[in-house]
């Protein structure tokens, strides 16, 4: 027996349908696997080969990231427009979070076949699954209208709890144990989603199980049962969609050569052309963007003059909301790259320990909330979904697992002043952070010259991540080492990581200290691929600290001091935006129901110059660090008011976005609207990506800090334009606020 519109209040947890909470778990693992991911992804791809990473430069890195936001906001177009014509949004849920889990699995697989296919796995299902758990929610709540408010404030915690936990779990994983099981484990929970939500379904009803065939005239090609009397119809022509397929191919074709040509350095490209002295990457973007404007004119001037007004109003907010997304994107590309490069993460002492307490209490309580909410779901849901609960169950124990781990890990983690004997018999001293334990006095290994990690000083995409535990630097946080003059012995070439075309590498053999000789394979850089066999290179050897009693020492480290320390994860910084939404939206909501409710354009204009304020922030911090620098210190409260300031603008613009487009078109148009918001936001993805590789060129010439300065200044410019169109757009709105 179903369970009717009528009836899902009969079994309530907290006051709302147990259904409402099988839905605020399944998405809570989504965006736990989303978000735990993609914080992965830049840092990766980033990584050197050292570092089990893919060595890429980061504007390589940054293109993909860019490209791949920007398609998982495009696929929702496609899910929902299966969901409400084909197959229905319950199934079309369970095919998403299929493809999201097979994503993942074949990320964690690190090779460039299967992260290719799990992204498009991921891009895919994302678009399946991301617009129809709201739908359902709607559809449950469609008779108690004045609950859903309730219901998506419920559901958004979910949304909040999963990015949260998936950007601490994975991220630390990632970092501190292995980039394969930050991915993996983002798979792991996923599935488990998956499997809670399969087996729990039927509390739903008959929700979701067609698909809703009264839309399929979204772009009103047929008959409206919506349609006010008197409203004027604007059907699409064919010329209109003929151009609509054209600037969609357009702009597709452009997002997806744009990371392929610059990863594979011009070797591939799906079309390789100019015209006029113009690039045919510009030509094509551009030919897309004009087309999709015309669109637009041809569209809204067809309308009644208050539809018209008001749709141009929309258009103008998604004008700046491209920028909004562009800057405030940079939080998992330039920003973490920042976090992982040019941040001093290590806290000793005082410091360190209010760290460990303070992040033990921010993972701990927030998982006994949600734990509390999962035990008050079993209580009503357990005798008719066991098996959904039981899974559900098994998830938070391997999170709470997870948790614990970290904790205990970074409660063990200290500051050790080493001192050792180098390959030429000079006396050091060094400082590590580890969670292995050791006592002063004891003598711990260190590896020796045939285990030794080798890179280019000037090569950044074979240097060691020295501010990772288990690499030896000194006070200054410079790498330790030597330089040697090395030999090129032979030049080959081979398969670059992750694109497919041929690198020369070169063998460089080197005598050390003690005459032995030790070889080293380098990928050549452009500006070194000129050097051949014979030819001699400055390599600096750096010593690896693996601590395994597995591999040959010839040389001991005795440990001298001991102080409590800890290093805080590039990925970390991240988990501020969740929580200071979960501090601060509470006081948004009454702001906005409150006398000062500011104006449409007065949200924006306020949240675009917090987000200024926010890169002010980080430009100011990142002020000393001298043009080309690889490596700096700067303090970690530049980055703390970053996400503060980002995060009090996101609350001004992203919720109240969406509310707009369906005030400000009829019902009707709501659908189309929609898609023009969603490209809006995909184009913006794609601008961070963008942003975020002119980062590199910008600080090897004028300064990081001049970067910041950049998006500052662009979003100082859009507050004062979203403020001076307050007139102009508050009479296009026609009364609505």
């Amino acid at each position: 027996m179903t369970t009717s519109q009528n009836n899902f209040f009969d079994t309530k947890v907290m006051g709302h349908p147990a259904g409402l909470f099988v839905l605020f778990f399944t998405e809570m693992w989504e965006r736990f696997s989303y978000y735990g991911m993609r914080v992965l992804l830049v840092l990766f791809f980033t990584a050197s080969l050292l570092d089990q990473g893919w060595g890429w430069p980061k504007e390589h890195a940054l293109a993909i990231f860019g490209t791949y936001t920007a398609l998982v906001y495009l696929s929702t177009m496609l899910g929902g427009y299966f969901a409400d014509n084909i197959i229905g949004f319950r199934w079309a849920v369970v095919v998403g979070a299929l493809l999201m889990t097979f994503g993942h699995g074949f990320m964690a697989l690190e090779t460039p076949f299967f992260i290719y296919l799990g992204l498009f796995a991921l891009v895919v299902g994302s678009g399946f699954f991301k617009p129809n758990m709201t739908s359902i929610i709607s559809e449950m709540y469609k008779d108690v209208p004045e609950k859903k408010d309730g219901a998506f404030t419920i559901f958004y915690m979910g949304v909040n709890a999963g990015a949260f936990f998936g950007i601490m779990l994975c991220g630390w994983l990632g970092e501190k144990i292995g980039w394969s099981w930050g991915f993996g484990v983002a798979g792991i929970f996923m599935l488990f989603g998956l499997l809670q939500f399969w087996f729990a379904q039927n509390i739903f009803g008959d929700v979701g199980l067609q698909p809703k065939k009264e839309r399929q005239d979204i772009l009103e090609l047929g008959k409206d049962e919506f349609q006010k009397p008197g409203e004027q119809r604007n059907p699409f022509t064919s010329i209109q969609l003929v151009m609509i397929v054209v600037a969609a191919v357009l702009g597709l074709t452009w997002i997806l050569n744009d990371p392929i040509s610059k990863i594979t350095e011009g070797e591939y490209n799906i079309y390789d052309f100019s015209l006029f002295g113009i690039d045919g990457n510009n030509i094509i973007i551009l030919t897309g963007l004009i087309l999709f404007i015309v669109l637009l004119v041809m569209r809204i001037s067809k309308y009644e003059t208050i539809v018209r007004d008001r749709m141009i109003s929309i258009v103008f907010f998604a004008f700046i909301t491209i920028f909004f997304w562009a800057i405030f994107e940079q939080a998992p590309g330039s920003l973490n790259l920042f976090a992982r490069d040019y941040t001093d993460r290590i806290l000793e002492g005082v410091s360190g320990d209010i760290f460990k307490i303070v992040d033990a209490l921010i993972t701990i309580v927030p998982l006994g909330i949600i734990t509390y909410v999962l035990v008050q779901l079993f209580k009503r849901t357990f005798k008719k979904y066991a098996l959904s609960n039981i899974i559900l169950g098994a998830s938070f124990v391997i999170i709470w697992g997870l948790a614990i781990l970290k904790v205990y890990n970074d409660y063990k983690s200290a500051s050790y002043v080493i001192e050792y004997v180098d390959n030429v018999g000079n006396t050091k001293e060094a400082k590590i952070v580890t969670f292995q334990e050791f006592k002063a006095g004891e003598q711990i290994p260190v590896i020796d010259n045939e285990n030794v990690s080798l890179y280019d000083p000037a090569d950044k995409n074979n240097q060691t991540n020295t501010s990772k535990s288990g690499y030896l630097y000194n006070e200054d946080n410079e790498p330790l080492g030597e330089l040697f003059t090395a030999s090129i012995t032979s030049v080959t070439e081979r398969d670059k990581i992750g694109a497919g075309i041929q690198n020369k590498v070169a063998l460089f053999t080197f005598t050390n200290g003690k005459n032995e000789t030790v070889t080293k394979e380098l990928v050549l850089r452009d500006e070194n691929k000129s050097l051949k066999v014979g030819d001699q290179k400055d390599l600096l050897i750096t010593h690896d600290l693996k601590f395994s009693n597995n591999e040959k020492v010839m040389t001991t480290a005795t440990v001298k001091t001991k102080e409590s320390a800890v290093e805080i994860g590039a990925t970390w910084f991240n988990i501020l935006n969740s929580l200071f939404i979960i501090a601060f939206a509470p006081l948004f909501s009454r702001w906005w129901e409150s006398k000062y409710n500011p104006t449409a354009n007065g949200k924006y204009a306020i949240g675009m110059l917090l987000l200024g304020l926010g890169m002010m922030a980080v430009a100011i911090g990142s002020d000393g660090i001298p043009a080309g620098a690889k490596t700096a210190s700067v303090s970690i409260i530049w980055l703390i008011l970053v996400y503060l300031f980002h995060t009090l603008g996101e609350l001004c613009i992203s919720p109240v976005a969406l509310s707009y487009v369906s005030k400000l078109v009829p019902g009707r148009m709501i659908a189309v609207m929609f898609g023009v918001w969603y490209l809006a936001v995909a184009i913006g993805m794609k601008l961070a990506g963008i942003f975020g590789e002119y980062s590199e060129a910008v600080s090897d010439e004028k300064g990081l800090s001049t970067f910041f300065w950049y998006l500052t200044i662009i979003s100082f410019a859009m507050s004062a334009l979203s403020f001076l169109m307050t007139p102009i757009i508050k009479k296009l709105m026609h009364g609505i606020r």
